[in-house]
């Protein structure tokens, strides 16, 4: 699940929201309260409802909460919520809508599927095989660990769990398996791994519909926008090309310029096989799991043929694991993060919804149009492209950038005159990419940084490097692409 990650470390310093201090705390209220008390006094623009305007003051303060975190952002949230009514901006029967969003279930049970594939060991099996076939060589592991990611993403959009849960814990143990630690062994190999396994994340975030749970959100903003409807298995199709360059590019360019000192690693097939082996044969659980998830994502990607929803798909795989004992109910209603995420993501779906509803959003794309107005369409698009990549400095979270920028730089491009599918397509797969920039850019940036294998210089250097590529292969290769596809 891609959750907020800690705030930039001039905000917070990547302490957790329950342990900071009174001082710091009150400062991050003060924040939430200006940004909303400074919209109330701007005077409502004429054919704006004073009810819209604070309805968008009381998004703006929510999506600046879940920025600098006074508290965890679930109950920012949830605060957001709780304000509609009480302002008397939307009823309580309405505010509470988002949570029975089949986007937001979608999300929940998917999450709860990754349970199952780390209780069973499924997930860890998949990726010590992928490090026996291809883990002979540094840059191999990087790219079996790559493959596992994307393997697991089909069905999972996790990303907590899935590579902070599956994939993070086997690149320490590879790291120091060749005595390669935090300090003067560093370079050996955990500072090569660290980075290059995250880039590889943030990649297959952008390759599906689940490479992480702010992609469906942003299928329901594009639907509601253009009415384009992006399907689990069209999302698939048109990443798939420029997302398999990268998955190939990003890795050898690191390895290029930041290379490790241990090149070959034929410990690492043998560690491989070792684990292989104590786990013994696929457990009934295991192969219970396995048909799961090749069930679940069979249905996802043949949505058309059987017109199941995929929220409907994925409570199916649910309800198959708790029938057969693969998951208890424990398991569910213990998943503390699964739920945080409900409350997060069906307040936010409703707020954004809303605010689409009030004609906001379609003054500021009036308003910011008229700054591109006689420039071409694809000079428009590159630009605000770029504007949208990089902004994702200040944002730890995909979330928070998705739902404070993407419909509104959606309207501007489509204003400038873009092709619909262009827009949708690439803002879809930049507000993924953009999170390769900083140690906080999502969920798994603060627990691979974490690790303390390299300093931040080093990490955003890397990450600028390979936004450049990617920024490249994606206008390019993608564009070309989907171009191929018919998309414009």
């Amino acid at each position: 699940m891609e959750q907020p990650s800690s705030p930039p470390p001039e905000i917070a310093k990547n302490e957790h929201p329950d342990q900071i201090g009174f001082r710091s705390r009150l400062l991050r209220w003060g924040i939430v309260l200006f940004v909303a008390g400074g919209i109330l006094l701007i005077p409502v623009p004429d054919g704006i409802t004073a009810q819209s305007w604070r309805l968008l003051a009381i998004f703006a303060a929510t999506i600046m909460g879940s920025i600098v975190r006074p508290i965890p952002g679930a109950a920012v949230v949830l605060l957001g919520v709780t304000a509609l009514p009480v302002f008397r901006v939307l009823p309580i029967n309405e505010a509470l809508t988002g949570y029975a969003d089949p986007f937001v279930w979608l999300v929940l049970a998917a999450f709860f599927i990754s349970r199952g594939m780390i209780k069973t060991g499924l997930g860890r099996r998949i990726a010590f095989l992928f490090i026996k076939a291809i883990g002979r060589h540094s840059l191999g592991l990087s790219y079996a660990l790559g493959s596992t990611e994307m393997v697991l993403a089909t069905v999972i959009p996790s990303t907590g769990a899935r590579s902070g849960g599956i994939i993070f814990p086997i690149a320490k143990s590879l790291a120091e398996a060749y005595e390669s630690r935090p300090g003067p062994t560093a370079r050996r190999l955990g500072a090569f791994l660290m980075p290059t396994v995250y880039q590889c994340n943030v990649i297959v975030c952008a390759m599906f519909l689940t490479g992480q749970a702010s992609n469906p959100i942003i299928a329901r903003f594009a639907q509601e926008t253009t009415g384009i409807e992006i399907t689990y298995a069209r999302w698939a199709i048109a990443s798939i090309v420029p997302a398999l360059l990268s998955l190939l590019l990003v890795p050898y360019l690191l390895y290029r310029v930041f290379p490790p000192e241990i090149k070959h690693t034929p410990e690492a097939r043998e560690l491989a096989s070792e684990e292989l082996r104590a786990m013994g044969p696929m457990k009934w659980s295991e192969r219970l799991m396995l048909l799961v998830f090749a069930l679940v994502a069979i249905l996802w990607m043949t949505n058309r043929l059987h017109n199941i929803d995929y929220a409907s798909v994925a409570l199916l795989g649910i309800s198959v694991l708790l029938i057969t004992g693969v998951l208890g109910w424990e398991d569910l209603i213990t998943e503390k993060s699964a739920w945080g995420v409900f409350i997060w993501y069906g307040g936010l779906v409703r707020m954004a919804e809303a605010l689409g509803q009030t004609g906001i959003t379609k003054k500021f794309a009036e308003f910011s149009a008229s700054l591109t107005t006689g420039w071409k369409w694809w000079l428009a698009l590159a630009s605000l492209l770029l504007i949208y990549f990089y902004a994702h400095y200040v944002f730890a979270s995909i979330t928070a950038h998705v739902t404070a920028m993407y419909t509104p730089f959606l309207i501007v491009i489509l204003a400038a005159g873009a092709p619909p599918y262009l827009a949708v397509l690439s803002l879809a797969y930049f507000s993924n990419l953009g999170a390769s920039l900083t140690h906080y850019g999502t969920t798994p940036a603060p627990i691979y940084f974490g690790a303390g294998y390299t300093t931040q210089r080093t990490w955003w250097w890397l990450g600028l490097i390979t936004s450049l590529v990617t920024i490249t292969i994606w206008s390019l290769v993608g564009f070309t692409w989907w171009k191929v596809l018919g998309f414009w």
